[in-house]
This record gives structure tokens, C-alpha cells and sequence, in this order.
């Protein structure tokens, strides 16, 4: 083209622009994350303090719910002191309502982890300060409590694992031959090294993970600890297709089990065999806390662990902000693939991750940020689900909270393809309709 004067230049200069400008939207407009709506919020509670800490979807096409209750008035039902107990809701394939049941004794009793059994029954996992109600033994502080539960609730039976500390169930699953597996934090100063079905010849100190075989009855087939002598706190389980286990958490140790911490607290992800040997194990972060929340298998035969990061060195590439959601793919062997990170300028965390109908992945947590991957914040915390493909790109974010906190401690996605997520919330504004004590239980369903 030809151009005779200034005037005609600036014409065509601004002509490529618009085209250059409409070409880069329509890619950004491909590229962008699907907007979700929310069907609905829910919260649930009394005068006092609830929390939602764990969801499963059903076979009935509906969803279970735990968590912990103070209240003995509001939506509780059948309560009788102000104690912390288990709380159980089960919900039908239509969200309403179908039974709640609360689980525990006079003292600190708190639910941690749910899964339908294959009998159409429930497993639930937490810990107990109590020596009464529901509870027949305590051995010190803390124990953990497991709940084998029918279809209705009903307690078919209990058991109590622990010793003088501060022993704390997080995650169980039911294992290939119908028993469980339950792991917490073992409180090995003050169990005094007991805790192994062999003696290690090593004693720990401070918390160590601690995994349990049980039978299909509860009973203990083995147990054994693993760490160094600081804090070390697994939060995930999962068995392998050759029915060994990975045990997933956080660890500031760098000693006795730990041989290659990289900074403060790492992503320490440790894989055992089927009687509880140690096979391998394997620190991944930066200089900074990075703690490790949960592990799902990948449709390829490999692992995803989600958690959240406060560094930008070695094994973390990016970061946004002051804590950014972090995941990594992990082989078998524990050899990281790839490692992925989300959120904005703010503290952004996970506490929870599940896999999809489609090979991606759901995780739940919260987020203070309003910028980069995380489009809205509306106080100081907001509850936050992000959708992932199965490479680990983001599908979609959605978030939702008052002026006050609320955080989503897990989440799952049901037959229809729609997403239930659960924590709790403080407030009372903005999407959060009604707060009924201090915290309620957050329920909340994304379309």
C-alpha cells in the first residue's frame, strides 16, 4: 500500500491496532475461565460456633457432611450440652435435609474426615477428649476417634487409638480388603516412643504422622509413625494400585525420617507398603511454609497433591503473592512432573482436593486476594473452589464469603455434575444471608 501522507499512515496504523486488539480478545475470550453460578448458600447452626470440615458424595446421588457443633439450639437437634461434638448431616440428591446426628461425650470431641463405606454406611474420623457418651475409653488428651455408622447413622461401632498426648485423626480411607486406613498426628514425646508395632529403635519427638490398619471391624492390624524431631502433620491418604499407601501432609523436620527438607514446613509425602513399612520419601517446596493438604490418584497412574506455598525458589517456579494454592503431579516413585500455582497478591490456601467426572480437579480453601487467578473477594476471607482440566490449568474460580471470614475446607462434585463445597463462615452480608452464632456451618453448590 501506498501511502501519500502523515494523515493516511496514522489511519492505517490505528487500523492494525483495532485489528491486533479484536484479534487478542477473542483469544483471551477462549481462554478465560468459565463463568459458574451458585445455586445456592447455605448456612447452619446455633448461638454458638459449627464448622463443616468434610463432604462425600452418596450412591443415592445426595451428599454427607461433617463436621463439629457447640450449639444446642438453632438447627440442632438433640444436643444436650455445649461441648464440641461430631456433626453428621446427610442431604438427598434434591439438597434437602434427610437426618443430622451429633456424636460424643462432655468434652472436646471434633470431626475431621467422612467416606461412604461400601456397605452403604459411613466412616468418620476426628478426635476425642471424652470418656463418656458415645465414647468408651480415652488414654490421654487427645485420641483419635473413628465411627463406623449404617446408612442411618446409627453407631454399628466405635474405637478409640492414643496415648498421653495430643494424638489427632485427619484423613481415613477404606482399603482394598475392606479395613481402613487412619492417619493423624502422633504425639510422640508424649507417647513415649509407643505408637510402632515394632519398636523403630529410634525415638522420635513432637508429632509424627501416624498410620493405622484396622480391619473391617476396626480392629488394629498395625501401626506405625514416621518423622523427625519437630512437627510433622499429615492431612491426606491414598492407596495405590498395588495396595501400598501415600500420606501426605507437612514436615519442618530435617532429620530421623526426613532427609532432604528444603526449607521451613514442605509438602512431605511419604509412601508405605501395605504392613506399614517406610518405602520412600520425598520433601517438595521452597525456602518458605508450604504445607501439603491432600492427594488424589490421576487417571495416568500418577498423583496430585494440593496444598499451598509462601515460597518462590527451588520447587516452586511461581508466586503470586503472600501464599498462593500449590500442586504438584508426582510418579509412583514420588518424582515430580509438574508443579502449578494459583492466587493473587493476597494469601490464597487449600484445604482440600477431589478428583472429576472429566480427569480434572476440584480444590477447595479460601482466599484474601481479588486479582490475578482469583476474580472477587468480599471481606477478609471469602470460601474458594477452583476447577482444574486434568494438566492442572484452570477451568474456573468461584468464591463467595461476607465482610467477615468464611473458608471452604472441602469440596466434591455429585452425579449431576454440579459441585457441593463446605467449611464455615462468620458473616452475614453480601452472599452470606443469615449467621446464626458465632461460626456457622458453610454449605454452598456451584452450577
Amino acid at each position: 500500500m501506498k501511502i501519500n501522507n502523515p494523515y493516511q499512515f496514522y489511519s492505517v496504523l490505528a487500523f492494525f491496532a483495532l485489528l491486533l486488539n479484536c484479534s487478542n480478545n477473542d483469544d483471551n475470550a477462549s481462554e478465560s475461565p468459565i463463568l459458574k453460578t451458585t445455586e445456592f448458600v447455605k448456612t447452619l447452626g446455633g448461638s454458638l460456633n459449627e464448622s463443616a470440615q468434610s463432604v462425600v458424595k452418596t450412591s443415592d446421588g445426595g451428599y454427607a457432611i461433617l463436621g463439629y457443633v457447640q450449639s444446642m439450639d438453632g438447627d440442632v437437634v438433640n444436643k444436650t450440652n455445649s461441648s464440641f461434638d461430631f456433626w453428621v448431616l446427610k442431604f438427598g440428591p434434591h439438597d434437602a435435609l434427610q437426618w443430622q446426628k451429633t456424636y460424643g461425650g462432655t468434652d472436646d470431641d471434633r470431626g475431621h474426615d467422612i467416606i461412604q463405606t461400601t456397605d452403604g454406611g459411613y466412616a468418620i474420623l476426628g478426635y476425642s477428649k471424652s470418656t463418656d457418651g458415645n465414647l468408651s475409653d480415652n488414654a490421654g488428651a487427645n485420641d483419635f476417634w473413628l465411627c463406623k455408622l449404617d446408612a442411618s447413622g446409627n453407631i454399628s461401632w466405635q474405637k478409640s487409638f492414643g496415648f498421653l498426648g495430643a494424638d489427632i485423626g485427619y484423613a481415613l480411607i477404606e482399603t482394598n480388603d475392606n479395613g481402613y486406613l487412619i492417619t493423624g498426628v502422633l504425639d510422640v514425646s508424649a507417647s513415649g516412643g509407643q505408637g510402632n508395632s515394632k519398636t523403630s529403635g529410634i525415638l522420635h519427638a513432637g508429632g509424627d504422622y501416624w498410620a493405622i490398619k484396622l480391619d473391617a471391624n476396626g480392629n488394629k492390624q498395625w501401626s506405625k509413625f514416621f518423622g523427625g524431631t519437630f512437627t510433622d502433620t499429615p492431612y491426606g491418604v491414598v492407596q495405590t494400585t498395588n495396595n501400598n499407601y501415600i500420606i501426605v501432609g507437612s514436615s519442618d523436620s530435617d532429620d530421623v525420617d526426613i532427609k532432604n527438607n528444603k526449607g521451613t514446613y514442605d509438602f512431605w509425602v511419604v509412601s508405605i507398603s501395605e504392613t506399614g513399612d517406610l518405602l520412600w520419601e520425598k520433601s517438595f517446596g521452597g525456602s518458605e511454609i508450604d504445607e501439603a493438604w491432600g492427594i488424589v490418584a490421576s487417571n495416568d497412574g500418577n498423583f496430585i497433591v494440593a496444598g499451598d506455598t509462601r515460597s518462590k525458589d527451588k520447587d516452586v517456579s511461581n508466586n503470586n503473592g503472600a501464599a498462593d494454592i500449590f500442586m504438584i503431579k508426582i510418579t509412583p516413585n514420588g518424582d515430580l512432573v509438574w508443579e502449578k500455582s494459583f492466587g493473587g497478591t493476597s494469601f490464597d490456601t487449600a484445604r482440600a482436593i477431589s478428583k472429576t467426572s472429566d480427569g480434572g480437579y476440584l480444590i477447595s480453601g479460601s482466599s484474601r486476594s481479588s486479582d490475578e487467578d482469583i476474580s472477587n473477594n468480599n471481606g477478609q476471607n471469602d470460601a474458594l473452589v477452583l476447577k482444574l482440566d486434568g494438566n492442572g490449568n484452570l477451568k474456573w474460580q468461584k468464591s463467595i464469603g461476607g465482610s467477615n471470614i468464611d473458608l471452604a475446607f472441602d469440596v466434591t462434585e455429585l452425579n449431576d455434575g454440579s459441585v457441593i463445597a463446605v467449611g464455615e463462615s462468620s458473616s452475614s452480608d453480601i452472599d452470606i444471608s443469615e449467621n446464626k452464632g458465632f461460626s456457622d456451618l458453610l454449605i454452598f453448590k456451584i452450577k
